[in-house]
């Protein structure tokens, strides 16, 4: 049976049987919550069509999953800002007044796979859905931050992914290569090669090691032809040795 949708798109029926939540290639900007549950877990990217797994232990971070379980399965993923210089973890344990600042962007992610282990924590999988623009924070909620958020300026993000994007490719993994290389690195090369433009562009960027800052630009390119420039531009500044006698910056 072809599945039924509401005027709103989100399907109600599938083989006869109702469904509570749509299939991930049927949703809508209607779909998605205008308040979620924050993760703010800084140097961890999440972008639309990518997986993240994480370990979920954190007692309120735990009650996040236990209430995204219950209501959509969807968690907004964003990263702490930096603060004079240095990256600020989110490890307030629940006081709002130490909660740190955040980026203004950030992805939601559907919990796609989920275990649950004996002492009570989590290993959940994010499929990533759409980038959002927070709006403001709305206070916590079983000690997890909650805010609104505002998916509508990245609509494109539901769509299937550019079959073409317009980048120079080997140029991109020449910098990965000498990357790897100053970093000690190994990668499945073969692998990368055998990879399309999305899927290249989509699990590069999260699993790269760069900085919060350097990942945040990397969420917030305009196109995959951005965000693939500035992956190599990224790539080739930390991959460049520095000159012989050079003193370090």
């Amino acid at each position: 049976m072809t599945p039924r949708h509401d005027p709103l798109g989100s399907v109600v029926e599938h083989d006869g049987i109702p469904r509570r939540i749509p299939l991930i290639q049927d949703m809508t900007l209607a779909d998605f919550p205008a308040e979620i549950g924050l993760f703010p877990l800084d140097e961890a990217l999440l972008l639309p069509h990518g997986k993240l797994p994480l370990n979920v232990f954190e007692p309120r971070y735990v009650a996040l999953v236990e209430d995204a379980l219950r209501e959509g399965r969807m968690i907004g993923m964003i990263q702490p800002r930096e603060r004079r210089g240095m990256v600020v973890s989110d490890d307030s344990h629940g006081d709002p007044d130490d909660n740190p600042p955040l980026y203004s962007v950030g992805c939601v992610g559907r919990i796609t796979s989920m275990t649950e282990r004996a002492d009570g924590t989590y290993g959940i999988t994010l499929t990533g859905l759409a980038r959002f623009r927070l709006l403001r924070e709305a206070g916590t909620r079983r000690g997890y931050r909650v805010a609104r958020i505002d998916v509508s300026g990245f609509a494109a993000d539901l769509t299937d992914p550019e079959e073409e994007v317009a980048y120079d490719r080997e140029r991109l993994l020449e910098s990965l290569r000498r990357f790897c290389a100053q970093q000690g690195l190994s990668t499945q090369w073969e692998a990368l090669h055998e990879m399309d433009d999305a899927t290249l562009l989509v699990m590069l960027p999260m699993i790269c090691p760069f900085a919060t800052a350097e990942k945040q630009a990397l969420l917030e390119s305009g196109s995959l032809a951005e965000r693939a420039n500035t992956l190599r531009m990224l790539l080739e500044m930390a991959g460049h040795e520095p000159d012989e006698g050079a003193s370090p910056s």
